[in-house]
C-alpha cells in the first residue's frame, strides 16, 4: 500500500488523516489567536518590544527550518506542510499583531485610529494580505517602520518560506518513491 497520498490508501483512512489534519491545524491557529488575546500585553513599545518581535522572528524562523525537516520525513508530507502553514503563519501575524497593539497603546496618534487587540489583528492580516489600507493606517514614523517591516517580512514568508516547505512536500514525495521496491519486484 502507497502513502505517497495519491491513491494508495482507504479513503476512510485519508478522510481520517484529513480531518486530524485540519483539526490539529484550527487547533494550533485558535490557540496562537487566543494567546495573543489572554497575554500581558501593558508594558508599552520600546526597546524590548523591538527585541521581542527580532526574537519571535527568529523563532518563526527556526520553527520553519524545522517544519521543513519534518515535512521532508512525514509518512504524509502534504499533510504535515498544511499542519506547518497553520502554525507558522498565525505565529507570524501575531508577533506583528502585538507589536502593533503595543505602538498603539504606547503612542496612541501612531494610527488613524486607536487600536484594540482585534483591530491590531485586522490590520496585521489588511498588511499580510496585501489588500491595502482602508479604515486603519499607519501615521507615525515608528508605526510606518513597523509596517514596512512587515511588508518585507510578508514577501519573505509568502515567497521563499512557501517555495521552501512544498520543496520539503517534493523531498518527501520522492524519498517515499524511493523507498518503496520497484513494480518488477513486487509479487
Amino acid at each position: 500500500m502507497s502513502n505517497d497520498g495519491r491513491g494508495g490508501l482507504r479513503p476512510s483512512r485519508r478522510r481520517r488523516l484529513l480531518v486530524g489534519c485540519l483539526l490539529r491545524s484550527a487547533a494550533s491557529a485558535v490557540l496562537l489567536t487566543a494567546l495573543f488575546y489572554l497575554a500581558p500585553l501593558e508594558r508599552g513599545f520600546g526597546v524590548l518590544t523591538v527585541a521581542l518581535l527580532v526574537l519571535g522572528l527568529a523563532l518563526f524562523g527556526g520553527l520553519v527550518a524545522w517544519q521543513v525537516a519534518a515535512i521532508a520525513h512525514a509518512e504524509y508530507p502534504r499533510l504535515r506542510a498544511i499542519e506547518a502553514l497553520a502554525t507558522a503563519v498565525p505565529l507570524f501575524l501575531v508577533l506583528f499583531a502585538a507589536s502593533y497593539f503595543l505602538l498603539a497603546e504606547e503612542v496612541p496618534q501612531s494610527f488613524s485610529e486607536p487600536l484594540s487587540r482585534t483591530d491590531a489583528l485586522y490590520f496585521t492580516v489588511t498588511v499580510f494580505a496585501t489588500v491595502g489600507f482602508g479604515d486603519i493606517s499607519p501615521t507615525t514614523q515608528a508605526a510606518r517602520v513597523l509596517t514596512t517591516v512587515q511588508m518585507i517580512a510578508d514577501l519573505i514568508v509568502v515567497g521563499v518560506i512557501a517555495k521552501v516547505l512544498f520543496g520539503a512536500v517534493r523531498i518527501g514525495m520522492r524519498r517515499q518513491g524511493e523507498a518503496a521496491p520497484p513494480v518488477e519486484d513486487e509479487p
